[in-house]
This record gives structure tokens, C-alpha cells and sequence, in this order.
């Protein structure tokens, strides 16, 4: 597959999952597909990668960045920590989200 740019990755995961814009703003876009669901934060380049993550760690409940399957052994690494699963274009989960944690 070749490189997305953002538009088109967000295009694309919107189509594959039927994630609609974050009303919030927290996340790029929002989605339930039954057992994957939670925010989205669209990261098309490795540069973005680091951003995306530390912007992940700040959102409640399941969270996914998506990303270019080429970007996924810069990607691995910093999803450590941040409970954050990875996505492809295609939908397809290259990493499971952490359960997240309930708020006491």
C-alpha cells in the first residue's frame, strides 16, 4: 500500500472503521466497531509519531493511534507506556489497546 498522507489516512480509517470526528477534540476521531472502539489520533508521519502518543496517554478510556504500516517499528517503541493500540489504514490492529483504567 502507499504512504497516505493525513487527509487520506483519516479518510481511510473513517471509511474501515466508521470513525466519525472527536466532538471533543481530544482525539482526531471517535469509533465503536463492536470489540474495537475508542479515539483515534491520525499520525501519517514518522515525525508525528512521538506527538501522537503523548497526545494519547491524555485521553479516558480506549485509544488508538493509526498509522502507515511502514511506521511501525518507529511506533512500537513509543506506544510503550501510553496504553495506546496501533491501527493501519485498513483498520487492521497491529498492536491491542491497554484496557483502560477506571477512575477512582
Amino acid at each position: 500500500m502507499a504512504r497516505l498522507d493525513h487527509n487520506a489516512l483519516t479518510e481511510s480509517i473513517s471509511d474501515a472503521v466508521g470513525a466519525s470526528p472527536d466532538p471533543s477534540g481530544e482525539a482526531d476521531l471517535v469509533f465503536d466497531k463492536g470489540s474495537i472502539k475508542g479515539s483515534i489520533i491520525v499520525a501519517s508521519e514518522a515525525a508525528a509519531l512521538k506527538g501522537a502518543f503523548k497526545r494519547a496517554k491524555k485521553i479516558n478510556g480506549y485509544r488508538w493511534v493509526v498509522i502507515n504500516r511502514d511506521d511501525l517499528f518507529g511506533a512500537n517503541p513509543l506506544s510503550l507506556g501510553s496504553k495506546a493500540g496501533i491501527l493501519d489504514a485498513t483498520g487492521k490492529v497491529l498492536k491491542n489497546a491497554d484496557t483502560p483504567r477506571k477512575k477512582v
